[in-house]
């Protein structure tokens, strides 16, 4: 039988305990909305400033424009010539990435051994905290020059070349997100593969990775906006050539590194000034549009395995 004190203290937890729930549960949704606020905001400030060269120039007029002349007597703030820069790095970097970083989740997730598996999964988010200046000096001292020999160009400061160190940097988001996506496939899946006399290899491609399709798809689109929003790397390996490129294998300027090599020059609240914002505004939207994809397809995986 408890006695009234006792009685009264449980009762003391009990509403000490909602108390500190109801707190808690009210700062995380806090958290949560200040995000979508933050979010927001950054959208406003962009839309705020880029209002001049949207307005005066146009939007549509920018983005299909093919010169970037900004200190002409005329200026011209056509955005292609760094948005081409911008594919073809992502495109190298997107090549390089996905089979290494597909395969290295596969081998971690499905063939490793404990040790192994620890081991790795430290070395890539050790990987993944390295600066990118300290890449971009590495790319300069080590890539650079074997570029340029390799492929006998005039220059190793090329799209390829900062592809090539844009994708080592997309590799720990690849890795880490397909590793997740394969080990949330059930175990009764690879167990019945191997008990129909499938091999591991057979379940692995057979099973596993059909299963952890659209994880292993939503982790190269995160690769993907990592590799577009590079900014440092590509300021120091692709050349910052401003031309329309038909080929990797030349100089040219994506759209961050416009941004920052030529934000600090201009006036403030100038045209050219009003002209980058847009240009961030047109990065945001597509960086917000690859990463919301990448979203959406991780949480109809995680509704399909729940289920």
């Amino acid at each position: 039988m408890i006695d009234a004190p006792t009685s009264r203290r449980r009762r003391g937890r009990s509403a000490f305990s909602r108390a500190a729930e109801g707190v808690f549960t009210r700062l995380i949704a806090l958290s949560g909305l200040t995000a979508i606020v933050v979010l927001a905001g950054i959208t406003v400030f962009l839309v705020l400033n880029s209002w001049r060269a949207i307005t005066d120039i146009g939007m549509i007029e920018m983005i299909t424009g093919t010169d970037w002349f900004p200190t002409s007597k005329v200026p011209s703030y056509g955005f292609l010539p760094a948005e081409t820069g911008s594919m073809w790095v992502t495109a190298v970097a997107v090549l390089l990435c996905v089979p290494v970083g597909v395969a290295a989740a596969v081998y971690i997730s499905e063939f490793a051994g404990r040790r192994m598996k620890e081991f790795t999964k430290s070395v890539i988010e050790f990987m993944a905290a390295v600066p990118s200046v300290v890449l971009g000096l590495i790319g300069l001292a080590l890539v650079v020059p074997r570029v340029r020999v390799w492929f006998e160009l005039d220059t190793g400061l090329t799209a390829f070349t900062a592809g090539i160190v844009v994708g080592i940097m997309a590799l720990p988001t690849i890795i880490s997100i397909s590793e997740d996506a394969l080990h949330a496939v059930p175990a009764d899946l690879r167990t019945g593969s191997l008990a129909l006399g499938n091999t591991r290899w057979q379940t692995v491609y057979k099973v596993v990775l059909p299963a952890a399709s659209s994880g292993v798809f939503a982790a190269v689109m995160l690769g993907v906006g990592r590799a577009i929003g590079e900014t440092m790397v590509v300021l120091m390996l692709a050349g910052n050539s401003g031309i329309i490129a038909d080929t990797p294998f030349v100089s040219v300027r994506t759209m961050p590194g416009t941004i920052a090599g030529e934000m600090a020059e201009v006036v403030q609240g100038g045209e050219h000034y009003s002209v980058l914002f847009a240009m961030a505004l047109v990065l945001f939207a597509v960086t917000f549009a690859i990463n919301l994809a990448a979203d959406i397809v991780l949480e109809r995986q995680r509704r399909r395995w729940r289920r």
